[in-house]
Protein backbone atom coordinates (compact mmCIF):
# COMPACT_ATOMS: atom_id res chain seq x y z
CA UNK A 1 0.00 0.00 0.00
CA UNK A 2 1.63 3.21 -1.19
CA UNK A 3 -0.73 5.57 0.23
CA UNK A 4 -1.14 6.03 4.79
CA UNK A 5 -4.66 6.48 5.60
CA UNK A 6 -4.86 8.70 8.73
CA UNK A 7 -8.15 9.00 11.08
CA UNK A 8 -10.93 11.25 9.25
CA UNK A 9 -10.03 10.66 5.99
CA UNK A 10 -12.64 10.48 3.43
CA UNK A 11 -12.17 7.92 0.84
CA UNK A 12 -14.50 6.42 -2.28
CA UNK A 13 -14.68 2.33 -2.04
CA UNK A 14 -16.88 0.16 -4.18
CA UNK A 15 -18.29 -3.14 -1.75
CA UNK A 16 -17.28 -6.37 -2.58
CA UNK A 17 -18.21 -8.39 0.43
CA UNK A 18 -19.45 -8.45 4.26
CA UNK A 19 -18.27 -9.59 7.39
CA UNK A 20 -19.06 -12.02 9.89
CA UNK A 21 -19.66 -8.48 12.09
CA UNK A 22 -21.74 -7.37 8.98
CA UNK A 23 -19.92 -4.34 7.74
CA UNK A 24 -19.34 -3.84 4.11
CA UNK A 25 -15.70 -4.75 3.00
CA UNK A 26 -14.14 -2.51 0.19
CA UNK A 27 -10.63 -1.93 -0.82
CA UNK A 28 -8.01 0.35 -2.31
CA UNK A 29 -5.32 -1.61 -3.97
CA UNK A 30 -5.95 -4.20 -1.47
CA UNK A 31 -5.77 -2.70 1.61
CA UNK A 32 -9.28 -3.03 3.28
CA UNK A 33 -12.07 -0.65 4.63
CA UNK A 34 -14.49 -2.31 7.13
CA UNK A 35 -17.49 0.15 6.45
CA UNK A 36 -20.83 -0.16 8.69
CA UNK A 37 -24.00 0.16 6.92
CA UNK A 38 -22.39 -0.47 3.43
CA UNK A 39 -23.61 -3.72 1.22
CA UNK A 40 -22.21 -5.18 -1.19
CA UNK A 41 -22.37 -3.28 -4.62
CA UNK A 42 -22.10 -0.17 -2.99
CA UNK A 43 -20.09 2.39 -4.38
CA UNK A 44 -19.67 4.65 -1.05
CA UNK A 45 -17.81 7.92 0.39
CA UNK A 46 -16.85 6.71 3.64
CA UNK A 47 -14.76 8.10 6.45
CA UNK A 48 -11.95 6.70 8.34
CA UNK A 49 -12.91 6.40 12.01
CA UNK A 50 -9.75 3.85 13.30
CA UNK A 51 -6.70 3.03 11.70
CA UNK A 52 -4.86 -0.62 12.13
CA UNK A 53 -1.97 -1.94 10.04
CA UNK A 54 -3.49 -4.02 7.55
CA UNK A 55 -7.20 -2.80 7.59
CA UNK A 56 -9.22 0.31 8.93
CA UNK A 57 -12.51 1.04 10.27
CA UNK A 58 -14.95 3.56 8.28
CA UNK A 59 -18.13 5.15 9.05
CA UNK A 60 -20.15 5.26 5.88
CA UNK A 61 -20.90 9.16 4.57
CA UNK A 62 -23.12 9.19 1.34
CA UNK A 63 -23.64 6.06 -1.18
CA UNK A 64 -22.67 7.67 -4.50
CA UNK A 65 -23.77 4.90 -6.41
CA UNK A 66 -26.43 2.09 -4.30
CA UNK A 67 -25.92 -1.30 -5.23
CA UNK A 68 -28.52 -3.29 -6.93
CA UNK A 69 -29.34 -5.21 -3.94
CA UNK A 70 -30.11 -2.40 -1.55
CA UNK A 71 -33.67 -1.50 -0.88
CA UNK A 72 -35.42 0.61 2.10
CA UNK A 73 -35.22 -1.04 4.98
CA UNK A 74 -38.18 -1.45 6.58
CA UNK A 75 -37.15 0.11 10.59
CA UNK A 76 -36.08 3.70 10.71
CA UNK A 77 -33.77 3.04 13.26
CA UNK A 78 -32.04 -0.14 12.07
CA UNK A 79 -28.56 2.19 11.68
CA UNK A 80 -28.62 3.69 15.42
CA UNK A 81 -29.68 0.26 16.63
CA UNK A 82 -27.28 -2.41 14.37
CA UNK A 83 -29.08 -5.18 15.31
CA UNK A 84 -30.11 -6.13 12.02
CA UNK A 85 -26.82 -5.71 10.49
CA UNK A 86 -27.71 -6.40 6.73
CA UNK A 87 -31.74 -4.76 6.60
CA UNK A 88 -30.31 -2.38 3.57
CA UNK A 89 -30.05 -5.49 1.50
CA UNK A 90 -32.74 -7.17 -0.73
CA UNK A 91 -33.66 -10.87 1.30
CA UNK A 92 -32.40 -12.98 -1.84
CA UNK A 93 -28.98 -11.52 -1.74
CA UNK A 94 -28.88 -12.11 2.51
CA UNK A 95 -29.42 -15.31 1.32
CA UNK A 96 -27.08 -15.65 -1.28
CA UNK A 97 -24.66 -14.59 1.17
CA UNK A 98 -24.72 -16.40 4.00
CA UNK A 99 -24.65 -19.34 1.31
CA UNK A 100 -21.15 -17.78 0.72
CA UNK A 101 -20.51 -17.42 3.87
CA UNK A 102 -21.04 -21.48 4.58
CA UNK A 103 -19.23 -22.72 1.67
CA UNK A 104 -16.26 -20.29 1.92
CA UNK A 105 -15.61 -21.44 6.04
CA UNK A 106 -15.47 -24.53 4.76
CA UNK A 107 -13.17 -24.38 2.07
CA UNK A 108 -10.54 -22.03 3.99
CA UNK A 109 -11.17 -23.34 7.73
CA UNK A 110 -12.40 -26.90 6.74
CA UNK A 111 -10.19 -27.58 4.26
CA UNK A 112 -12.19 -28.67 1.70
CA UNK A 113 -11.99 -28.56 -2.27
CA UNK A 114 -14.60 -25.63 -3.71
CA UNK A 115 -15.81 -28.50 -6.26
CA UNK A 116 -16.65 -31.13 -3.48
CA UNK A 117 -18.53 -28.21 -1.42
CA UNK A 118 -20.49 -27.13 -4.59
CA UNK A 119 -21.61 -31.02 -4.89
CA UNK A 120 -22.78 -31.26 -1.08
CA UNK A 121 -23.91 -28.47 -0.79
CA UNK A 122 -28.40 -27.77 -1.21
CA UNK A 123 -29.92 -24.47 -1.20
CA UNK A 124 -30.42 -22.79 1.79
CA UNK A 125 -33.76 -22.60 3.70
CA UNK A 126 -35.33 -18.95 3.74
CA UNK A 127 -38.30 -17.52 5.17
CA UNK A 128 -41.11 -16.51 3.78
CA UNK A 129 -41.57 -13.14 5.55
CA UNK A 130 -38.19 -12.53 7.28
CA UNK A 131 -39.59 -10.16 10.07
CA UNK A 132 -41.65 -10.60 13.30
CA UNK A 133 -40.39 -13.95 13.85
CA UNK A 134 -38.64 -13.42 16.95
CA UNK A 135 -40.36 -15.54 19.86
CA UNK A 136 -37.83 -13.94 22.90
CA UNK A 137 -36.90 -10.53 23.75
CA UNK A 138 -35.03 -8.91 26.06
CA UNK A 139 -34.94 -5.08 26.30
CA UNK A 140 -32.73 -3.26 28.60
CA UNK A 141 -34.43 -0.09 30.30
CA UNK A 142 -32.82 2.90 31.27
CA UNK A 143 -33.55 6.71 31.58
CA UNK A 144 -33.40 9.00 28.48
CA UNK A 145 -31.72 13.03 28.65
CA UNK A 146 -35.22 14.22 30.58
CA UNK A 147 -35.54 11.79 32.61
CA UNK A 148 -38.20 9.54 31.17
CA UNK A 149 -38.40 6.11 31.36
CA UNK A 150 -37.04 4.20 27.78
CA UNK A 151 -37.01 0.42 26.99
CA UNK A 152 -34.71 -0.32 23.01
CA UNK A 153 -31.78 -1.99 22.83
CA UNK A 154 -28.02 -0.96 23.39
CA UNK A 155 -26.07 0.61 20.19
CA UNK A 156 -23.31 -1.51 18.37
CA UNK A 157 -20.00 -1.85 20.91
CA UNK A 158 -21.78 0.27 23.10
CA UNK A 159 -24.18 -0.09 26.06
CA UNK A 160 -25.84 3.05 25.40
CA UNK A 161 -29.73 2.56 25.02
CA UNK A 162 -31.44 3.76 21.57
CA UNK A 163 -35.16 3.74 22.41
CA UNK A 164 -37.61 1.57 20.51
CA UNK A 165 -40.28 0.09 21.80
CA UNK A 166 -41.17 -1.83 18.25
CA UNK A 167 -38.23 -3.92 16.42
CA UNK A 168 -39.56 -5.32 13.49
CA UNK A 169 -38.01 -8.76 14.25
CA UNK A 170 -40.29 -9.36 17.10
CA UNK A 171 -44.06 -9.96 17.74
CA UNK A 172 -46.52 -7.04 17.78
CA UNK A 173 -47.49 -7.34 21.16
CA UNK A 174 -44.12 -6.48 22.75
CA UNK A 175 -44.84 -2.31 21.54
CA UNK A 176 -48.16 -2.56 23.62
CA UNK A 177 -46.28 -4.47 26.56
CA UNK A 178 -43.60 -1.95 26.81
CA UNK A 179 -45.41 1.24 26.82
CA UNK A 180 -47.44 -0.38 29.85
CA UNK A 181 -44.53 -1.06 31.95
CA UNK A 182 -42.77 2.61 30.92
CA UNK A 183 -46.11 4.28 31.71
CA UNK A 184 -46.73 2.44 34.68
CA UNK A 185 -42.33 3.25 36.18
CA UNK A 186 -43.07 7.09 35.09
CA UNK A 187 -46.39 7.16 36.88
CA UNK A 188 -44.83 5.65 40.52
CA UNK A 189 -41.78 6.52 40.08
CA UNK A 190 -40.12 3.50 39.62
CA UNK A 191 -36.31 3.81 38.85
CA UNK A 192 -34.57 2.85 36.10
CA UNK A 193 -31.10 0.27 36.67
CA UNK A 194 -28.27 2.78 36.19
CA UNK A 195 -24.60 0.63 35.17
CA UNK A 196 -22.35 3.23 36.26
CA UNK A 197 -23.56 3.84 39.85
CA UNK A 198 -25.22 -0.36 40.97
CA UNK A 199 -28.42 1.76 41.57
CA UNK A 200 -31.93 2.11 40.47
CA UNK A 201 -34.55 -0.81 40.25
CA UNK A 202 -35.63 -2.43 36.43
CA UNK A 203 -32.98 -3.78 34.75
CA UNK A 204 -34.67 -5.17 31.86
CA UNK A 205 -38.10 -6.64 30.33
CA UNK A 206 -38.21 -10.30 29.14
CA UNK A 207 -40.87 -10.94 26.67
CA UNK A 208 -41.74 -14.53 25.38
CA UNK A 209 -44.44 -15.50 22.90
CA UNK A 210 -45.95 -19.02 21.89
CA UNK A 211 -46.28 -18.67 18.07
CA UNK A 212 -48.71 -21.38 18.00
CA UNK A 213 -50.37 -20.95 21.47
CA UNK A 214 -50.41 -17.36 21.42
CA UNK A 215 -49.41 -17.70 25.30
CA UNK A 216 -47.46 -14.41 26.43
CA UNK A 217 -45.08 -13.98 29.26
CA UNK A 218 -43.74 -10.86 30.75
CA UNK A 219 -40.74 -11.21 32.72
CA UNK A 220 -39.28 -8.14 34.64
CA UNK A 221 -35.58 -8.34 36.25
CA UNK A 222 -34.84 -6.24 38.81
CA UNK A 223 -32.55 -4.97 41.18
CA UNK A 224 -34.24 -5.23 44.22
CA UNK A 225 -34.19 -7.76 47.49
CA UNK A 226 -36.43 -11.21 47.35
CA UNK A 227 -40.05 -12.11 47.17
CA UNK A 228 -41.35 -10.45 50.58
CA UNK A 229 -40.11 -7.32 49.79
CA UNK A 230 -41.15 -7.23 46.41
CA UNK A 231 -44.22 -4.42 47.06
CA UNK A 232 -41.77 -2.11 48.60
CA UNK A 233 -40.22 -2.33 45.03
CA UNK A 234 -42.98 -2.44 42.89
CA UNK A 235 -45.21 0.05 44.41
CA UNK A 236 -48.93 -0.10 42.60
CA UNK A 237 -47.60 -4.12 41.73
CA UNK A 238 -51.64 -4.63 41.28
CA UNK A 239 -52.46 -2.06 38.75
CA UNK A 240 -49.36 -3.50 36.92
CA UNK A 241 -50.30 -6.83 36.21
CA UNK A 242 -54.06 -6.25 36.16
CA UNK A 243 -52.60 -3.59 32.65
CA UNK A 244 -50.33 -6.08 31.71
CA UNK A 245 -53.05 -9.38 32.53
CA UNK A 246 -55.90 -7.60 30.15
CA UNK A 247 -53.65 -8.13 26.58
CA UNK A 248 -54.81 -10.89 24.75
CA UNK A 249 -52.73 -14.26 25.49
CA UNK A 250 -51.07 -12.79 28.51
CA UNK A 251 -50.55 -16.48 30.58
CA UNK A 252 -47.61 -15.31 32.96
CA UNK A 253 -46.20 -12.32 35.24
CA UNK A 254 -43.36 -12.60 37.04
CA UNK A 255 -39.90 -11.00 38.40
CA UNK A 256 -36.07 -11.99 38.00
CA UNK A 257 -34.15 -10.95 41.07
CA UNK A 258 -30.16 -10.09 39.58
CA UNK A 259 -28.42 -7.46 42.11
CA UNK A 260 -24.88 -8.64 40.37
CA UNK A 261 -23.03 -6.06 38.68
CA UNK A 262 -22.80 -8.31 35.57
CA UNK A 263 -23.73 -8.12 31.82
CA UNK A 264 -25.66 -11.62 32.43
CA UNK A 265 -29.32 -10.37 32.12
CA UNK A 266 -31.44 -12.27 33.99
CA UNK A 267 -30.67 -13.68 37.97
CA UNK A 268 -31.05 -17.09 39.01
CA UNK A 269 -34.15 -16.49 41.42
CA UNK A 270 -37.92 -15.60 39.42
CA UNK A 271 -41.25 -14.95 40.92
CA UNK A 272 -44.23 -15.25 39.48
CA UNK A 273 -46.67 -12.32 40.57
CA UNK A 274 -49.72 -13.40 38.23
CA UNK A 275 -50.95 -16.08 36.09
CA UNK A 276 -48.59 -19.47 35.55
CA UNK A 277 -44.87 -20.17 36.09
CA UNK A 278 -44.42 -20.98 32.39
CA UNK A 279 -45.88 -20.76 28.56
CA UNK A 280 -46.48 -23.14 26.17
CA UNK A 281 -45.41 -23.76 22.70
CA UNK A 282 -45.68 -26.52 19.93
CA UNK A 283 -43.82 -27.06 17.08
CA UNK A 284 -44.61 -29.84 14.21
CA UNK A 285 -41.47 -31.88 12.17
CA UNK A 286 -41.74 -33.80 9.39
CA UNK A 287 -38.59 -35.84 8.00
CA UNK A 288 -39.27 -34.46 4.28
CA UNK A 289 -36.91 -36.82 2.79
CA UNK A 290 -39.13 -40.13 4.04
CA UNK A 291 -42.57 -38.22 4.33
CA UNK A 292 -42.40 -38.95 8.30
CA UNK A 293 -43.70 -37.25 11.03
CA UNK A 294 -42.99 -38.37 14.50
CA UNK A 295 -46.10 -36.99 15.89
CA UNK A 296 -49.31 -35.34 13.79
CA UNK A 297 -50.33 -32.92 17.15
CA UNK A 298 -46.72 -31.92 17.09
CA UNK A 299 -44.49 -31.95 20.57
CA UNK A 300 -45.56 -28.81 22.82
CA UNK A 301 -42.96 -27.22 25.69
CA UNK A 302 -43.27 -25.68 28.33
CA UNK A 303 -41.37 -22.56 28.55
CA UNK A 304 -40.20 -20.65 32.03
CA UNK A 305 -38.26 -17.50 32.05
CA UNK A 306 -34.70 -19.03 32.11
CA UNK A 307 -35.57 -21.84 29.62
CA UNK A 308 -33.91 -21.86 26.57
CA UNK A 309 -35.68 -22.33 23.72
CA UNK A 310 -35.18 -21.60 19.45
CA UNK A 311 -36.09 -18.37 19.01
CA UNK A 312 -37.64 -18.56 15.79
CA UNK A 313 -40.26 -21.35 15.81
CA UNK A 314 -41.22 -21.02 12.00
CA UNK A 315 -37.64 -21.83 10.34
CA UNK A 316 -36.76 -24.01 13.95
CA UNK A 317 -39.52 -26.06 12.20
CA UNK A 318 -37.81 -26.33 9.02
CA UNK A 319 -34.47 -27.09 11.19
CA UNK A 320 -35.05 -30.11 13.07
CA UNK A 321 -37.10 -31.69 10.38
CA UNK A 322 -33.78 -31.36 8.16
CA UNK A 323 -31.85 -32.65 11.03
CA UNK A 324 -34.40 -35.88 11.36
CA UNK A 325 -34.08 -36.23 7.75
CA UNK A 326 -30.53 -36.27 7.79
CA UNK A 327 -30.68 -38.72 10.63
CA UNK A 328 -32.10 -41.69 8.06
CA UNK A 329 -33.99 -43.00 11.44
CA UNK A 330 -35.52 -46.73 10.45
CA UNK A 331 -36.90 -47.65 14.52
CA UNK A 332 -33.68 -49.98 14.97
CA UNK A 333 -31.57 -47.19 16.16
CA UNK A 334 -29.73 -45.77 19.16
CA UNK A 335 -29.40 -41.97 19.08
CA UNK A 336 -27.36 -39.50 21.22
CA UNK A 337 -28.22 -36.04 21.24
CA UNK A 338 -25.48 -33.67 22.30
CA UNK A 339 -25.88 -30.79 23.82
CA UNK A 340 -29.70 -31.06 24.05
CA UNK A 341 -30.85 -28.44 25.50
CA UNK A 342 -34.09 -28.81 26.86
CA UNK A 343 -34.43 -31.39 24.74
CA UNK A 344 -36.57 -30.33 21.37
CA UNK A 345 -34.45 -32.19 18.82
CA UNK A 346 -34.08 -35.29 21.45
CA UNK A 347 -38.04 -35.43 21.32
CA UNK A 348 -38.90 -35.52 17.80
CA UNK A 349 -35.98 -37.96 17.33
CA UNK A 350 -37.42 -40.46 19.25
CA UNK A 351 -40.28 -40.56 17.45
CA UNK A 352 -38.18 -42.57 14.97
CA UNK A 353 -35.35 -44.16 17.01
CA UNK A 354 -35.27 -47.68 19.60
CA UNK A 355 -34.09 -45.07 22.34
CA UNK A 356 -32.72 -41.15 22.37
CA UNK A 357 -29.78 -40.27 25.12
CA UNK A 358 -29.61 -36.44 25.54
CA UNK A 359 -26.91 -34.93 27.19
CA UNK A 360 -26.63 -31.19 27.95
CA UNK A 361 -24.18 -29.64 31.19
CA UNK A 362 -27.00 -27.26 32.12
CA UNK A 363 -29.04 -29.13 35.32
CA UNK A 364 -32.37 -26.67 34.88
CA UNK A 365 -32.38 -27.83 31.04
CA UNK A 366 -32.25 -31.60 31.71
CA UNK A 367 -35.31 -30.48 33.90
CA UNK A 368 -37.14 -29.00 31.15
CA UNK A 369 -36.25 -31.78 29.22
CA UNK A 370 -37.63 -34.77 31.61
CA UNK A 371 -40.59 -32.93 31.99
CA UNK A 372 -41.62 -32.21 28.54
CA UNK A 373 -40.88 -35.88 27.61
CA UNK A 374 -43.12 -36.71 30.04
CA UNK A 375 -45.67 -34.09 29.24
CA UNK A 376 -45.58 -35.31 25.86
CA UNK A 377 -45.69 -39.16 26.79
CA UNK A 378 -42.00 -39.67 25.10
CA UNK A 379 -40.81 -43.21 26.73
CA UNK A 380 -37.91 -44.23 24.40
CA UNK A 381 -35.37 -41.11 25.68
CA UNK A 382 -33.34 -40.26 28.59
CA UNK A 383 -31.71 -37.16 30.28
CA UNK A 384 -28.32 -36.72 31.52
CA UNK A 385 -26.03 -33.77 33.22
CA UNK A 386 -22.85 -33.76 32.49
CA UNK A 387 -20.08 -32.52 29.43
CA UNK A 388 -20.63 -34.91 26.29
CA UNK A 389 -16.84 -35.42 26.97
CA UNK A 390 -17.39 -36.94 30.13
CA UNK A 391 -20.80 -38.80 29.84
CA UNK A 392 -20.38 -40.59 26.62
CA UNK A 393 -17.50 -42.32 27.50
CA UNK A 394 -18.78 -43.24 30.34
CA UNK A 395 -21.85 -44.86 28.87
CA UNK A 396 -19.95 -46.37 26.08
CA UNK A 397 -17.23 -48.11 27.62
CA UNK A 398 -18.42 -48.50 31.19
CA UNK A 399 -22.15 -49.36 29.91
CA UNK A 400 -21.76 -50.62 26.82
CA UNK A 401 -24.20 -48.13 25.17
CA UNK A 402 -23.66 -47.67 21.47
CA UNK A 403 -24.14 -45.25 18.90
CA UNK A 404 -25.92 -45.84 15.30
CA UNK A 405 -26.89 -41.91 14.98
CA UNK A 406 -24.79 -39.17 16.80
CA UNK A 407 -26.57 -35.78 16.44
CA UNK A 408 -25.08 -32.90 18.05
CA UNK A 409 -26.20 -29.07 18.39
CA UNK A 410 -23.47 -27.02 20.37
CA UNK A 411 -22.80 -23.41 21.28
CA UNK A 412 -21.29 -21.16 18.86
CA UNK A 413 -17.75 -22.46 19.67
CA UNK A 414 -18.49 -25.56 18.17
CA UNK A 415 -17.64 -29.37 19.80
CA UNK A 416 -15.09 -29.69 22.97
CA UNK A 417 -12.02 -31.54 21.14
CA UNK A 418 -12.41 -34.66 23.88
CA UNK A 419 -16.14 -35.15 22.61
CA UNK A 420 -15.21 -35.16 19.13
CA UNK A 421 -12.20 -37.89 20.07
CA UNK A 422 -15.31 -39.77 22.06
CA UNK A 423 -17.68 -39.38 18.69
CA UNK A 424 -15.00 -41.03 16.93
CA UNK A 425 -14.37 -43.77 18.90
CA UNK A 426 -18.02 -44.67 19.19
CA UNK A 427 -17.88 -44.77 15.58
CA UNK A 428 -21.93 -44.04 14.75
CA UNK A 429 -22.89 -44.86 11.21
CA UNK A 430 -23.99 -41.35 10.51
CA UNK A 431 -23.27 -37.82 12.54
CA UNK A 432 -26.07 -35.03 12.25
CA UNK A 433 -24.19 -31.34 13.03
CA UNK A 434 -26.42 -28.63 13.70
CA UNK A 435 -24.55 -25.28 13.93
CA UNK A 436 -24.90 -21.76 13.99
CA UNK A 437 -21.27 -20.97 13.51
CA UNK A 438 -20.21 -22.24 10.24
CA UNK A 439 -16.41 -21.39 11.41
CA UNK A 440 -15.97 -23.28 14.22
CA UNK A 441 -18.42 -26.09 12.34
CA UNK A 442 -15.70 -26.49 9.52
CA UNK A 443 -13.06 -26.80 11.70
CA UNK A 444 -14.96 -29.64 13.37
CA UNK A 445 -15.62 -31.71 10.46
CA UNK A 446 -12.14 -31.02 9.15
CA UNK A 447 -11.58 -33.28 12.52
CA UNK A 448 -14.39 -35.86 11.95
CA UNK A 449 -13.29 -36.59 8.05
CA UNK A 450 -10.08 -37.02 8.91
CA UNK A 451 -11.31 -39.10 11.89
CA UNK A 452 -12.84 -41.69 8.98
CA UNK A 453 -16.34 -39.44 8.22
CA UNK A 454 -17.61 -38.26 4.80
CA UNK A 455 -19.73 -35.59 4.45
CA UNK A 456 -22.55 -36.16 2.88
CA UNK A 457 -24.76 -33.52 3.04
CA UNK A 458 -24.81 -29.46 3.34
CA UNK A 459 -27.59 -27.00 3.88
CA UNK A 460 -27.70 -23.79 5.71
CA UNK A 461 -31.03 -22.63 7.11
CA UNK A 462 -31.88 -18.76 8.04
CA UNK A 463 -33.06 -19.08 11.30
CA UNK A 464 -32.21 -14.96 11.61
CA UNK A 465 -32.99 -12.78 8.81
CA UNK A 466 -31.62 -9.23 8.40
CA UNK A 467 -28.58 -10.62 10.35
CA UNK A 468 -25.21 -12.16 9.29
CA UNK A 469 -25.70 -15.29 11.13
CA UNK A 470 -27.00 -18.30 9.72
CA UNK A 471 -27.52 -22.15 11.21
CA UNK A 472 -26.15 -24.83 9.09
CA UNK A 473 -27.03 -28.53 9.30
CA UNK A 474 -24.54 -31.05 8.13
CA UNK A 475 -24.84 -34.81 7.41
CA UNK A 476 -21.37 -37.25 7.85
CA UNK A 477 -21.43 -40.77 6.85
CA UNK A 478 -18.79 -43.55 8.64
CA UNK A 479 -16.26 -44.56 5.72
CA UNK A 480 -16.44 -48.28 6.29
CA UNK A 481 -13.33 -50.32 6.56
CA UNK A 482 -13.61 -51.79 3.07
CA UNK A 483 -12.95 -48.07 1.47
CA UNK A 484 -10.76 -47.13 4.35
CA UNK A 485 -8.58 -50.52 3.09
CA UNK A 486 -8.96 -49.54 -1.01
Amino acid sequence: MDMEYKKNDIVTVEIQDISNEGEGIGKIEGYPFFVKDAIIGDVAQVRVTKVKKNYSFARLEKVIEPSPFRVEPVCPIHRQCGGCQIQAMDYERQLQFKESKIKNNLVRIGGFAPEFVDSVMEPIVGMEYPFRYRNKAQYPIGIDKEGNPVAGFYAGRTHSIIANTDCYLGAEENKEILEIILQYMKENHVSAYDETTGKGLIRHALIRKGFTSGELMVCLVINGKGNQALKQYLPSQEKLTKELAAISGMTSISVSINMENTNVIMGKEVHTIWGKESIRDTIHVRDTLNDFAPTDKGITFSISPLSFYQVNPVQTEKLYSLALAYAGLTGKENVWDLYCGIGTISLFLAGKARQVYGVEIVPQAIEDARENAKNNNIENVQFYVGKAEEVLPEKYEKEGISADVIVVDPPRKGCDGACLETMLKMQPDRIVYVSCDSATLARDLKVLCDGGYEVKKVRGVDQFGMTVHVETVVMLSRISSIVLLM
